[in-house]
């Protein structure tokens, strides 16, 4: 039977030098003259192996929209005030605009087929908390439908947007600025009307024929619509102005 014997001078750290990042260290063990071990089998270290992993971002090269989908890229937050004071993050307005880099092939009506309303390049105006948002090309991207689009702003005025299918622009009527008791309301106090003048509709939406069916609303009717609809903006001439579907109309007054 083999026999081994181990003293304390015969144990040596010169092999860990070998691990990188290993170094030995003085150590002692109990006082012991001799230290037998029977039967023991001299085995190789098993081989320590490192692989380093590269993780590298995704690279895209194009998006193409399917469907009535449109990709937008986002137009920035503006980050000043109209008088040059910087906002933070959280003052920014969230945008609603951006220009259109991708369209798809349109969807099917009835037996038709409906191509997407806006072209590569177009300047739109988009419903808020809408669509699906991608970083593409360094850049911000907004995925949504056709029909979330609300129109066409080749301007930084509100009131010149070209509404798109059943939606409608409209000038809010001012709120009232005192009660019938002559006593001034504060902003927080006036209610927020529901009536306004039509500035532009749209050309209506697309039947199973595959005709537009024109809006019963026109350019300069006094509309009552309803209350928590569609989507505000506040425009450069000091207005406010709504923009909504036609179905949230209730009436034409006269």
């Amino acid at each position: 039977m083999a026999t081994i014997q181990l003293t304390t001078s015969s144990i040596s750290t010169r092999n860990l030098s070998s691990f990188k990042g290993f170094q030995p260290s003085p150590f002692q063990l109990p006082s012991i003259n001799h230290l037998r071990i029977d039967t023991l089998t001299q085995r190789p270290l098993p081989r320590l192996v490192v692989k380093a992993a590269t993780v590298s971002a995704l690279k895209y090269t194009s998006i193409k929209p399917l469907g009535d989908r449109v990709l937008v890229k986002i137009k920035e937050a503006e980050e000043k005030s109209e008088g040059g004071i910087l906002l933070p993050t959280t003052a920014q307005t969230k945008p609603q605009g951006g220009e259109v880099v991708a369209v798809g092939e349109g969807k099917s009506v009835g037996n038709s087929k409906v191509e997407i309303s806006v072209k590569t390049g177009a300047q739109v105006v988009y419903s808020k908390y809408t669509g699906t948002e991608v970083e593409f090309n360094g850049s911000k991207h907004l995925i949504l439908k056709d029909e979330d689009i609300i129109g066409i702003l080749e301007t930084d005025e509100v009131k010149d947007l070209k509404p798109l299918n059943d939606r409608v622009l409209i000038q809010v009527a001012q709120a009232e600025e005192k009660t019938t008791g002559g006593l001034f309301l504060t902003e927080a106090s006036k209610d927020k009307p529901s009536i306004g003048t039509v500035i532009a509709v749209g050309p209506g939406l697309v039947d199973e024929e595959g005709n537009k069916t024109p809006l019963a609303i026109t350019a300069g009717n006094t509309v009552l619509y309803s209350k928590y609809a569609g989507n505000d903006f506040k425009g450069k001439d000091g207005f406010e102005y709504i923009t909504l579907k036609a179905s949230d109309i209730i009436a034409i007054l006269s």
